[in-house]
């Protein structure tokens, strides 16, 4: 004969709902709070740092090209000769000039890889999100039926049955008003 179950309690899987509920409502919007965050991340790399860089090239490039007019009047001034002060400026606008360009190209690179470095990730991501708004909030649900199938399975009395089966027929002759 199959045992019965000794069910006395069904907190512990209430407990364990309760954290699951807990962990489902606080997950979600992090996820979705990520996936924000990567598409601003990619529209900062497109957009604003891309559009920033293009005009400090463009003003470095306007700085270059007024140091190398500075030091090509002193060269071709009979008066004075080239000053070290020129020649520096020239210098300095042109390292500033290249640091910018590395910096726009460096950017350029960052946009051509940036989705297939993150897509992977995001795709994960999805999936993720997916089990936490299907799978989780069905095994929520799940739980909550399975608490209340054992909570009346707990409140039920089972029938007092006797020991051995020859014992109740004894019992119920007793009963009936003799012994034999």
């Amino acid at each position: 004969m199959p045992q019965k179950a000794h069910v006395t309690s069904v907190d512990s899987l209430e407990a364990f709902r309760a954290n699951l509920i807990t962990y489902v409502s606080k997950a979600r919007p992090t996820l979705e709070e990520v996936s924000a965050d990567v598409m601003r991340a990619k529209q900062w790399l497109q957009n604003e740092q891309r559009t920033r860089l293009e005009a400090e090239v463009r003003r470095r490039a306007k700085e270059l090209e007024q140091a190398q007019q500075a030091l090509f009047s002193a060269r071709i001034a009979s008066l004075r000769e080239q000053s070290t002060a020129e020649q520096t400026l020239f210098h300095r606008a042109r390292r500033a000039l290249d640091e910018a360009q590395e910096k726009l190209r460096t950017l350029k690179k960052w946009n051509r890889e940036f989705d297939s470095r993150v897509n992977p990730l995001v795709k994960q991501m999805e999936k993720l999100h997916t089990i936490l708004a299907n799978d989780l909030t069905q095994a929520v649900v799940y739980l909550g039926e399975a608490i209340r199938t054992l909570d009346s399975y707990a409140c039920i009395q089972a029938p007092a049955a006797p020991a051995i089966p020859g014992e109740a027929l004894k019992a119920e002759g007793t009963e009936a008003g003799g012994e034999k």
